[in-house]
């Protein structure tokens, strides 16, 4: 990577809680889609509450390579590095979130939110070199050493060592995410203008005690392998991307007895005596600094989604002598479960963003509130979508899915969803009526939204799986001597049936390949177009290796490989292939040393040129 250039390291000292005294960055572009949705609110009091939340900070997700450039999703790292430059004013510091989301084998437990890079060892070089190398270039800039980036280190990755291990992508994933979290911490705190915070789930994933201690051990256990041990962790961050509440203001008890049996044994519960972040918090830091952390570790909150307010909210204790009653008629939280993640019906946007928050505990050493999610960006699918980035479709987002995973309830997700990570303004809506406390019509800074922004972007031939902004989180495991927990992976759906190709050998069709080579590793884009006058319903693309390459990985169609003669059928959702329509196809492959262009591309039977 390049060298730090010399002027960077004359930042300001290290703080121990970068948020204190300091502003935070909005993002321009998200706010002009939120000012875009007052637009069309109808509701003055709701525009004018939108508006306040447009002008609230969020953080920047770098959930792809070709996110650090600026890609079809919007404008790159420098870009808002420069405008963050802009809104800082005199000498009050100004506090950049940064989403480090791009690990090997990312999501382990997931379909909506994997990601681009194989969990081989290609990969991590990948991930070394091709991610986090060019971002700390880009923070390495000595223009940008008055900026204070306060980097949360891939959601998910971590805690799913702790409860998902026994699955076999997590197992094979698991050595990649220690390694690539030691490499992102070690190359960030090169930059004394860094802050690092580690994604420590959320109180309905970890807060069993035996789910806890092992969670500190292993963070721990990561911290030490680095160069600079403790120091290189700042803190931790909990809740990202997910609704559960700070606290459940009429359940703060969870030994209460209700009915002869506490709180915590309830079906909703299930024996987790952490009912709320504020808890999860306490007790996390208590185990870090007693596994060997400083007690300065701080703590963040993402509050983007936990406010459950609405007409919903519970006004005052259950009197019921049931405890599975009394729970659901007094929690706040409204999901069916507590591992239901997906776009959660009923949510609603929590406190704002706030250093050193008031009234929080003192146990629980926050160092702020703030919103590592943006609101108003998708979860994931509620159906099958085409899409050209690799998300899956996962049941847990499908509204009309009873999971086993959640003692087969509903899931409770929203319906008609978009793809993660898209603008989904239903959803929206909805966390602007029910946040609590109540948006305020007016609060915080001006910063003029940009409409449309038209990024600089390089293009990158490695267009691989992507992942949502919006990270899955993977909760509740099994406990003993608790009752089953359920976790929140992601259950596959009976696959659609593909039907048989139409087998046309006089059809015409053409094929464009590309492949982007790395040591042993490449990713190959594929474009196949019907150049016949019929549709196509069905399809295969046969075609073969002339070096001995491999598919590891493919997306977009279902690929199978026979000797050197590899195989690509439609997906469920892609296969009709109307006259010059086009399917964009790809796959992660290995080679030895030459990787020539296959050879004998066939489409059903027909010779492609």
């Amino acid at each position: 990577m390049t060298l730090m250039s010399s002027a960077a390291t004359a930042a300001e000292a290290h703080v121990d809680n970068p948020y204190a005294g300091a502003k935070q960055y909005v993002n321009p572009n998200w706010a002009a889609t939120v000012e875009s949705a007052a637009t069309r609110a109808g509701d003055p009091t709701l525009a004018a509450r939108m508006r306040t939340v447009a002008k609230q900070p969020t953080a920047v997700w770098m959930d792809r390579t070709s996110a650090i450039t600026g890609n079809a999703d919007g404008p790159g790292l420098k870009f808002h590095l420069d405008e963050a430059l802009k809104q800082k004013t005199g000498s009050t510091p100004l506090v950049f979130n940064l989403v480090i989301y791009n690990l090997p084998g990312r999501d382990c437990y997931a379909l909506a939110s994997n990601g681009e890079l194989p969990a081989t060892a290609a990969g991590l070089t990948r991930y070394q070199t091709e991610y986090i190398d060019p971002i700390v270039d880009l923070l390495s800039d000595s223009k940008y050493e008055g900026l204070r980036i306060a980097a949360t280190i891939e959601p998910d990755s971590l805690p799913n060592l702790i409860t998902n291990n026994s699955e076999a992508a997590c197992q094979t994933a698991g050595p990649y995410y220690r390694q690539g979290v030691k490499y992102a911490l070690d190359e960030l705190k090169t930059l004394d203008n860094v802050y690092t915070y580690i994604d420590a789930a959320h109180s309905g994933w970890l807060g069993w005690e035996t789910n806890a201690g092992p969670a500190a051990k292993l963070f721990a256990e990561v911290a030490k392998t680095t160069k600079k041990g403790f120091a290189s962790i700042d803190g931790f961050v909990t809740n990202t991307a997910n609704t559960t509440p700070l606290a459940e203001p009429f359940l703060t008890d969870p030994n209460k007895q209700v009915g002869g049996v506490p709180v915590r044994s309830s079906k909703f519960y299930e024996w987790n005596t952490d009912f709320g972040e504020h808890a999860w918090t306490a007790q996390l830091h208590r185990l870090l600094v007693a596994e060997g952390f400083p007690a300065s570790t701080g703590m963040l909150i993402d509050t983007s989604r936990n406010g459950w307010g609405g007409p919903d909210r519970p006004t005052a204790v259950s009197t019921s002598t049931n405890v599975d009653t009394y729970v659901d008629e007094s929690r706040i939280d409204r999901r069916t479960h507590r591992g239901a993640w997906c776009n959660p019906l009923g949510a609603g946007i929590g406190e704002l963003p706030t250093a050193t928050p008031a009234g929080a505990p003192s146990a629980s050493h926050l160092d702020a509130y703030v919103w590592i999610k943006p609101p108003g960006e998708s979860d994931g699918a509620s159906k099958e979508i085409p899409n050209d980035e690799g998300k899956s479709f996962d049941r847990m987002c499908d509204p009309t899915f009873n999971s086993p995973k959640l003692s087969n309830l509903l899931t409770g997700a929203t319906p008609d969803a978009p793809v993660s990570g898209k603008w989904f303004e239903t959803q929206f809506v909805t966390l602007v009526k029910n946040a609590y406390p109540a948006i305020p019509t007016s609060d915080g800074p001006t910063v003029t939204p940009t409409p449309t922004v038209t990024p600089t972007v390089t293009p990158t031939p490695t267009v691989t799986p992507t992942v949502t902004p919006t990270p899955t989180v993977t909760p509740t495991p099994t406990v003993t001597p608790t009752p089953t927990v359920t976790p929140t992976p992601t259950v596959t759906p009976t696959p659609t049936v593909t039907p048989t190709p139409t087998q046309n050998p006089t059809a015409s069709c053409s094929v464009s390949y590309t492949a982007n080579s790395w040591n042993t590793g490449f990713t190959a884009s594929v474009k196949v177009t019907n150049r016949g006058t019929t549709a196509l319903s069905g399809w295969n693309l046969k075609f073969t290796f002339a070096n001995g390459q491999q598919v590891q990985q493919g997306w977009s169609a279902t690929w199978s490989q026979s000797g050197s003669t590899v195989t690509a059928t439609n997906a469920a959702w892609n296969g009709t292939l109307a006259p010059g329509g086009s399917v964009d196809i790809g796959f992660n492959g290995s080679h030895t040393g030459t990787n020539n262009v296959p050879t004998s591309f066939t489409l059903n039977g027909a010779t492609c040129s």
